[in-house]
């Protein structure tokens, strides 16, 4: 418990000989915020007292003061509805102090703990107004870097949105990578280049808007996984999948979570388009943004002539027709895209794993590839990987797993992350897979299995189909019904895959018998070189975290090879 400090009697201090101490009303890594009484003004206040880091040297420290005094002051500068008002910071014991205005109210993160998601237009509102906000604090060269659903509030009385912690983040360490390596605060609203300490300024905030969007929409941030070497993948590497919950605000979303920070959606546009939402119940494309995924079509020539192919759902044990022809290898070279910061940011998480902290998330990053591969204008990234050596991987107990071949690769291929290994299958295509899946043929599928099959990792090519992906797995949601018993929960979203037209079908059914229990699906479809690649991954309902994960995993390493 922290030392009492000033004038104390019964249960409470004075501060600063004027500030007394009522209630602590929260408490997190950067110290304690009061409820306190200012005894000259006869107001209440929050009173933010920050915890010293004693693993600072004395002059570290004493910079870090001087930091919290600058910034403090330059948000006590700040007028606007929706951002805290700071009305005094000092220093006392040489510990700061920041005394601001007392909402009454609980935070975004209390709202949606306590009542659940929040609706568009709702979100819409939110988000205008922390836009708005933003665009005071940039104007004055303020930036936020922790913005969070924790750290904004929402006044009890009438529903004022307001944003708390300014600067705060980057005094105390937090949402980046500290001097010692150390990983704090918040990863999962945190923009790929600010993570890496490479690049911070305005448009890191609007990342995390759009992350906190998501949030609001759905419940949780679409870079959450279970360890930080995962959120570090999702963030950096990994395609951006936005919840389905987002599709009403889908070009805002994915607008500011463009991992290019020279392409990400400004604060005023991206007001203006949430605004044209709450007045039309439409939300425009961002400006200069390529075709709407609604009306994209296919790169593949013909496709849109062929016939739909029979209906089938992953989900089925086996459905053999006729037989799985591998992809002829195509002179088609993909767009070239953007030299972006990714490279440099890997380089930084293996400064911070050399230190002695995030070694896991630092690795599985190098072995994801530390070559370019800029954000597309949609808001979904390529995540090509440097050429690596053909060196075998490592085998799973059982064969015929296949294992990488030194075959040349008709695309750019992918390194497994730790824990996983590189399948080059004879069906034409490579992917990561767990160590200790084996591969099964099962008519025209492919799956890779967990021991028991509590995982199930399928894999289909196919001819193209008339409509394109977003056809294909809407029409096999419409039939979900009948061909998974229990079928519900779904929902398909058109997205991209390596700039190719793409959707995710998602959603629960009964599962393969009542022993097992109820089981959860990700599948994503897309087109490519002439085929439709189809690729999933089923779990049972309590596993779906790493579901999620070996599903990402597929997706992102998979590569067409020659067969």
């Amino acid at each position: 418990m922290m030392g009492l400090m000033g004038s104390e009697g019964d249960d409470f201090r004075v501060i600063a000989g004027r500030y007394r101490l009522l209630a602590r009303i929260g408490r997190g890594g950067m110290g304690v915020v009061w409820r306190a009484s200012d005894e000259v003004l006869g107001r209440l206040v929050a009173v933010k007292e920050l915890a010293p880091d004693d693993s600072l040297t004395d002059d570290d420290a004493r910079r870090r003061r001087e930091r919290t005094f600058r910034e403090a002051r330059a948000v006590a500068q700040l007028r606007h509805p929706h951002i805290i008002v700071v009305h005094d910071v000092f220093e006392q014991d040489e510990r700061p102090y920041i005394v601001m205005e007392l909402i009454d109210g609980g935070s975004l993160a209390d709202r949606i703990a306590t009542s659940g998601p929040l609706d568009a237009a709702e979100a819409a509102r939110i988000g205008i107004d922390l836009l708005s906000a933003l665009r005071t604090a940039h104007a004055a060269g303020v930036l936020h870097r922790d913005i969070k659903p924790a750290n904004v509030l929402v006044e009890s009385s009438t529903d004022r949105v307001v944003l708390t912690d300014f600067g705060i983040a980057q005094v105390a360490g937090a949402t980046t990578l500290t001097e010692t390596g150390s990983f704090v605060g918040s990863p999962e609203y945190t923009a790929p280049e600010r993570m890496s300490g490479i690049r911070t300024g305005p448009e890191s905030d609007l990342w995390s808007v759009g992350a906190l969007l998501c949030t609001v929409l759905s419940g949780e941030s679409p870079f959450r996984r279970d360890s930080l070497g995962g959120i570090l993948h999702a963030v950096v590497a990994a395609d951006i999948r936005p919840p389905a919950q987002a599709e009403p605000l889908l070009p805002v979303v994915l607008g500011l979570l463009e991992r290019d920070p020279d392409r990400r959606l400004g604060a005023a546009e991206a007001e203006r388009m949430l605004r044209t939402f709450l007045e039309t119940g439409r939300t425009p494309a961002a400006p200069g943004s390529s075709t709407p995924r609604s009306v994209r079509t296919s790169r593949t020539g013909d496709s849109r002539s062929r016939t739909p192919a029979t209906p089938y759902t992953p989900t089925e044990h086996d459905v053999p027709r006729g037989s799985l022809t591998p992809p002829a290898p195509t002179d088609e070279q993909p767009p070239a895209t953007r030299q972006s910061a990714r490279g440099a940011l890997v380089a930084a998480l293996l400064v911070a794993a050399v230190a002695g902290a995030g070694v896991s998330a630092a690795a599985l990053l190098l072995k994801q590839g530390g070559d370019g591969g800029g954000g597309t204008p949609s808001g979904t990234a390529s995540s090509p990987a440097a050429p690596t050596s053909n060196s075998p991987s490592t085998s799973a107990p059982k064969s015929p797993t296949p294992t990488a071949s030194s075959a040349p690769a008709a695309s750019t291929t992918h390194t497994a992350p730790s824990g996983y290994r590189t399948a080059r299958d004879p069906a034409g295509f490579s992917l990561a897979v767990p160590q200790d899946f084996t591969r099964e043929r099962q008519g025209e599928r492919v799956f890779y299995l967990s021991p028991g099959q509590t995982f199930r990792l399928g894999i289909k090519v196919a001819p193209p189909e008339t409509g394109g992906p977003a056809a294909v797995m809407s029409r096999a949601a419409a039939d979900g019904p009948s061909t998974n018993p229990g079928y519900h929960d779904g929902r398909v979203t058109e997205t991209t895959h390596a700039g190719h037209p793409a959707a995710l079908w998602e959603f629960t059914w009964n599962g393969f018998s009542a022993a097992e229990g109820p089981r959860h699906t990700y599948d994503m479809c897309w087109e490519e070189g002439g085929r439709m690649y189809d690729v999933w991954v089923s779990a049972p309902v309590g596993k779906v975290k790493e579901a999620r994960e070996y599903f990402d995993v597929a997706v992102d390493t998979f590569s067409v090879t020659a067969s």
